[in-house]
Formats: C-alpha cells, sequence, structure tokens
C-alpha cells in the first residue's frame, strides 16, 4: 500500500472520533477534581460532633483550622491515590498493550469510568458518614485514574498508527476539556448553586461524555480510513472479527509483534529500551513540559493575588478566570495549532531547547504577588505581569506537549509506532508526577 492510495478520512470522521476520545480522557476527571469542594463539604463533622470534639481538645487545633483531618488532608490523598496508579498502570500499558485486546483496554476503561461517576452522582443524593465517604471517595479516584491511565496510553498508540496529526484531536480533545470544566466552574459560582446541585450536574455531564466517547469508538472500525491504517500496520488481535477488521488471515495474527524489555530478534519482538533510544529526546521533551507545568500550576499560580484596589468581584473572578480558564483555554489553542502548524520539526534541536526555555516561568511566577510569602520579593506586582505570563505558559505548555506527542510514534518504523505511542505516554503521566512532587519545594522556597 501506498501513501497515494490511502482513503481519504472523510468528513474528518476519524479526527472527530479520536477528539471525542481525548474529551471522553479527561473531562471526567476535570469534573471531579472542580467538585473538590463538595466533596470536602460532605466531610465535615456534624454540628454537636464538632462542638462536642472542640469541648473535649478545649482549643481548636492547628492555629484556629477548624477542618477534621479528613477535610485537611483531603487534597494530598487525591494528589496521591491519583498520581501513583496513573503512573504505575500507564507504565504497565506500555509493555502489555501487545497481550490485551485494544477494544478491551479502551472500551473496558471506558465502561469502568462510566460505571464509578454513575456511581459517584447517585451518591450526591444519599447521606454517607463522613469516613466511609471519604474510602468510597479514594476508592474511586483510584479507579479512576488506574483505568484513564491505560485508556489514554491504548488511546495515544493507537493514534501512533495513524498520521502524526491524528495524535492532535486527542491532545486538543484533552485542552477542551479542562476548558470546559473551568467555565462550568465559574458559571457555578456565578450562579450561586448549591454545591451538591453543582456537583450533580458535573457527575451527570461526564457520564453523557463517557458515554458519547464508547459509541464513538465503537464506531472507528467502520471507517475505511481507520481499518486501511490498522491493516498496513499488519497489527491483529483477537478482537479483528469484533471490530471488523479481520481481512488478512488468521496466521498473519501469529507474526503480531510481543512487547518485551530487552529482548528484539527484529522479527518477533518489540523491545521497548530500543524504541526509547529512537525516541529519548520526545519523551523527555514531553516528561520535562509537564514537570514545570504540574510544578507551578496551580500550587504556585492559585496562590497570586490581584492587585486591584477595591477590586470587588474581580477578587472573587481573578483565580478562576486568570489561573484556570485562562490557562485551559491557552492551553487547548497551543494543542489545537498543531493541526495545521508543526514547527519545530521531530529532528529539530529547537524543540527540546524551546522546552527547556520553558523552566523560565517558574522564577517569573515566583516574583509575583504570591500571598502568603517569606522570602522573595515581588517583583511583578501588576495582574497584567501574571495574565501575560499565564498566556505564554499555558500555549507553550499545549503546543510543545502536543509536537512531542505527535513526532515521538514518528521516529520509529510503523510496526513499532503502537508501542512508541504507549512509551510516551507514560513519560507524559511521569512528568505529572514529578510536577506534583516539584510544587511541594517550588512553593516552599517562596
Amino acid at each position: 500500500m501506498t501513501a497515494m492510495s490511502s482513503p481519504r478520512d472523510k468528513y474528518y470522521a476519524v479526527w472527530l472520533i479520536f477528539f471525542i476520545l481525548g474529551l471522553g480522557t479527561l473531562l471526567p476527571w476535570n469534573f471531579f477534581m472542580t467538585a473538590t469542594m463538595y466533596f470536602t463539604s460532605r466531610l465535615k463533622d456534624p454540628p454537636n460532633e464538632l462542638a462536642a470534639n472542640r469541648t473535649a481538645n478545649g482549643t481548636l487545633d492547628d492555629g484556629g483550622d477548624t477542618r477534621n483531618v479528613l477535610e485537611s488532608k483531603f487534597n494530598n490523598m487525591m494528589a496521591l491515590c491519583s498520581m501513583v496508579p496513573m503512573l504505575i498502570f500507564t507504565c504497565l500499558n506500555s509493555f502489555i498493550h501487545q497481550r490485551i485486546p485494544q477494544k478491551l483496554r479502551i472500551l473496558g476503561s471506558l465502561v469502568v469510568i462510566l460505571v464509578v461517576f454513575l456511581l459517584t452522582a447517585l451518591l450526591v443524593k444519599v447521606d454517607v458518614a463522613p469516613l466511609p465517604f471519604f474510602t468510597l471517595t479514594m476508592i474511586k479516584i483510584i479507579l479512576i485514574n488506574s483505568f484513564g491511565a491505560i485508556l489514554q496510553g491504548s488511546l495515544f498508540g493507537l493514534a501512533g498508527i495513524l498520521p502524526a496529526s491524528y495524535t492532535t484531536p486527542i491532545m486538543s480533545g484533552q485542552g477542551l476539556a479542562g476548558a470546559f470544566a473551568a467555565l462550568s466552574m465559574i458559571c457555578a459560582l456565578a450562579s450561586g448553586s448549591a454545591l451538591r446541585d453543582s456537583a450533580f450536574g458535573y457527575f451527570i455531564t461526564a457520564c453523557f461524555v463517557i458515554l458519547t466517547a464508547i459509541i464513538a469508538y465503537l464506531t472507528l472500525p467502520r471507517m475505511e480510513f481507520f481499518r486501511y491504517y490498522m491493516e498496513s500496520n499488519g497489527s491483529r488481535s483477537s478482537t479483528d472479527d469484533e471490530n471488523r477488521m479481520d481481512l488478512l488471515k488468521q496466521e498473519n495474527a501469529e507474526k503480531r509483534p510481543v512487547v518485551s524489555l530487552t529482548e528484539d530478534d527484529g522479527k518477533a519482538g518489540v523491545s521497548v529500551l530500543k524504541i526509547f533510544r529512537k525516541i529519548w529526546v520526545m519523551a523527555l521533551s514531553v516528561c520535562f513540559v509537564f514537570t514545570i507545568t504540574l510544578g507551578t500550576f496551580p500550587a504556585v499560580t492559585v496562590e497570586v493575588k490581584s492587585t486591584v484596589a477595591n477590586g470587588g468581584s474581580w477578587e472573587t473572578y481573578f483565580i478562576p478566570v486568570s489561573c484556570f480558564l485562562l490557562f485551559n483555554v491557552m492551553d487547548w489553542a497551543g494543542r489545537s495549532l498543531t493541526a495545521v502548524c508543526m514547527w519545530p520539526g521531530k529532528d529539530s534541536r529547537w524543540l527540546p531547547a524551546l522546552v527547556v526555555l520553558r523552566m523560565l516561568f517558574v522564577p517569573l511566577f515566583m516574583l509575583c504577588n504570591v500571598q502568603p510569602r517569606y522570602y522573595l520579593p515581588v517583583v511583578f506586582s501588576h495582574d497584567a505581569w501574571y495574565i501575560a505570563f499565564m498566556v505564554l505558559f499555558s500555549f507553550s505548555n499545549g503546543y510543545l506537549a502536543s509536537l512531542c506527542m505527535c513526532f515521538g510514534p514518528k521516529k520509529v518504523s510503523q510496526h513499532e509506532a503502537e508501542t512508541a505511542g504507549a512509551v510516551m505516554a507514560f513519560f507524559l503521566s511521569l512528568g505529572l508526577a514529578l510536577g506534583a512532587a516539584f510544587s511541594f519545594p517550588f512553593r516552599a522556597i517562596i
């Protein structure tokens, strides 16, 4: 098969399906994080019990902090229960994706996440004691991120088989998910809706998005464009019959490459280490992009205070708009731009150089009006500085990360592309985990 004989993606249907799948990977989790205030409100002690605790202790703990242990530890536990499973299961997916059918990995993950969110929506209407509610929430966070990691890794691996531009809709869909969640948070804040009502709306919306993603994935094998690249890749699994892509004979499935850590006989094996040697620049670049981003946003950026005197409502909306909404909109714009512009190229030294230059955003945000602060001076006090930094910070995050994810699978041979996509997804998750870890010292030195 030649490039000239490849069919067209009619009406950009495959591109749109990958966009929906990208949206489905992150919108549920973004809504889950947006509802943090709802979760912590469910962990409060009943009034009588709270009064009894105060009487027994004779004073308030933590210098007047009226939160109980479950409330105060929720965000830390949430980060732990999300990042650790995500990293572990993304790593596992890099090795098991050839042994577990693609349909089972993607469709099974979507179904599990859908069930978790249906349960979460139902629990909004049910009164549960704080400790069992906390335990159930942490279990749900572990499940969402474990299966979300498998889903994300599988999608990037699948997109790696297609032309490079088909990683863009996944990244763009993920970017839109963050913008949509941030906008929903602002609308809920403006409407004055009760926390439970807002949270229920988040979870039901997430369920509809996941259901749409399931339907979109089931229609994917019917697309001639998609079937062409799956067949030209020569990658067949036991799900080919179910996906109606079994134009090759059964014996060809036996020749499908098996992923191993180091072995590669050139015919029957695909070495992860050999692939990493080919894509290490892209892999480390995407890891570094997200390390800088998560190390700064939101741990540092959310603590910046407006310097507008008597700001009124601007003070209320400053962080929701200038931090969360602006970041997600510009991040989405950066991810989407790679659909029409892919500069610098995959072999250019400018790409890793631009990635490293993003380190400058760490001190720039630290020198904004972050409060409280103990060591560093405020250099960029005006709100305009913070907004300008945020525009460049978020746009470069989306654009450079999307370029890396697009180029990674294209630096290896066709039969290695799916594994390369899964490896890239692992380094993306590694960057998220490292960023979360670095966020603590970044904030502490201010």
